[in-house]
């Protein structure tokens, strides 16, 4: 049974990669608590059992397989290229190497196959306006104000204009993140993006 906060493990020894990657998750599972770990020493002394996820470094997953084997049914491992998912048949990758929109439907698709949506979360129609939602489900589907503006037969700058209330009203700058929002309240489809 999934409780109602998940916690994720990030066990990578790279701050950068441990920084993005906990943004990413954290604006992807908002209810989620995230700890980061430097290697699988750090875990198994902190309770892996309460884990929902361990994303791993390859580099740590290969240092400790035996660990990461016995929970492989929660082990994500952190991959640069096709080869080494290949390699690790036995446990689902994740390949950090994509463009970010790759990255981030990957992202969004662990979520939806097993962790709830925070109850924290402002619902965008409570919050935006009907024309804000459509210039961010435009956004969402990777398209550029100019585009925008055509499809909704309004001016370049009142894109601009609906762009800047959005960020505003929902805390969030890039496109990732509003992303990450469309497709948690429904605005877009995943296989949209």
């Amino acid at each position: 049974m999934i409780s109602q906060c998940p916690q994720l493990a990030i066990v990578c020894p790279n701050s950068l990669t441990v920084i993005g990657l906990r943004q990413l998750l954290t604006t992807v599972i908002p209810s989620g608590t995230i700890v980061a770990f430097a290697n699988a020493a750090e875990l198994k002394a902190d309770n892996p059992e309460r884990f929902f996820h361990f994303f791993v470094d390859i580099g740590e997953l290969l240092a400790d397989r035996q660990f990461f084997q016995e929970w492989r049914h929660r082990t994500i491992v952190l991959v640069t290229n096709s080869e080494q998912q290949a390699s690790l048949a036995d446990f689902h990758c994740l390949c950090v190497t994509v463009p970010e929109k790759q990255l981030i439907r990957s992202l969004l698709m662990i979520q939806q196959k097993g962790h709830p949506q925070g109850k924290n979360i402002p619902k965008a129609k409570s919050i935006l306006t009907p024309r804000e939602v459509e210039v961010l489900a435009f956004v969402a589907r990777g398209l550029i104000n100019k585009e925008i503006a055509d499809r909704l037969n309004i001016s370049l700058t009142t894109v601009i204009t609906h762009r800047k209330n959005i960020t505003e009203k929902l805390g969030v700058r890039s496109v990732s993140a509003l992303t990450i929002y469309a497709v948690m309240n429904g605005y877009v489809k995943l296989e949209q993006i």
